[in-house]
């Protein structure tokens, strides 16, 4: 009988600090920006079959669902690392927070990343039901704009109403700082987990055009 497969070394691991799991998320979307990532290791065969007793994912990222931003692709990391929940317009909901406090209880994961992207679809399906009410949208799609709503309906009694661009990009970081705002104070374990076990809630933006991610609330650009 064959010895086991040796693990692949960050694949399954000990509890990763935020800030070293901030720095693994940028430097490997700095590789992906580049385009010099390591997918095909990251996905290899060696590291598939370590991966089945256990995992020990070193973020949680809940994201957007649109094909254009699959986290593990952004951030160059490979099976068993990323912990991800993608849900339209990256929101908030009673099992989007769930899976969050699941993952951060059961697998020791300290960082928690709330990843919105550049000319969301949602925000801006939300802008368009704000300026002109629809009768026929179904009550499922309802529930995505009432959840986004509360971030952005401000937006449209200023200035930015008439510059369309400048307005959907407000939206989309005020969207994604309301999602990080409810999963700071919207669970009491998290916020547990955040005053005692060094847990961090951090946002950023996809960029669709350069393919860079800022990170902006909480993280390491501001």
């Amino acid at each position: 009988m064959s010895d086991p497969p040796t693990p692949t070394p960050g694949a399954v691991s000990g509890m990763v600090p935020a800030r070293d799991a901030l720095d693994r998320l940028r430097e490997g979307n700095l590789r992906f920006a580049a385009n010099v990532d390591d997918s095909e290791v990251l996905m290899s065969h060696p590291r598939r079959v370590a991966l089945p007793t256990g995992q020990r994912p070193f973020a949680i990222i809940l994201g957007c669902s649109d094909s254009r931003v699959p986290a593990e692709i952004v951030f160059d990391q490979g099976l068993g690392d990323l912990f991800v929940i993608r849900v339209a317009g990256n929101i908030v909901a009673p099992s989007q927070i769930g899976s969050v406090e699941f993952a951060a209880a059961r697998y020791d994961t300290r960082l928690v990343l709330v990843l919105g992207h550049s000319q969301c679809g949602a925000i801006l399906a939300t802008l368009e039901e704000l300026r002109r009410p629809s009768e026929t949208q179904s009550r499922n799609l309802r529930a995505i704009v009432d959840r986004v709503r509360p971030s952005v309906e401000g937006l449209l009694a200023t200035d930015l109403r008439h510059d369309q661009e400048a307005l959907v990009k407000q939206a989309v970081r005020a969207n994604i700082r309301a999602s990080v705002n409810h999963l700071r104070h919207g669970s009491e374990l998290l916020e547990q987990l955040i005053q005692d076990a060094g847990l961090r809630v951090v946002g950023a933006e996809y960029s669709l055009e350069t393919g860079v991610v800022e990170f902006f609330d909480g993280g390491p650009d501001g």
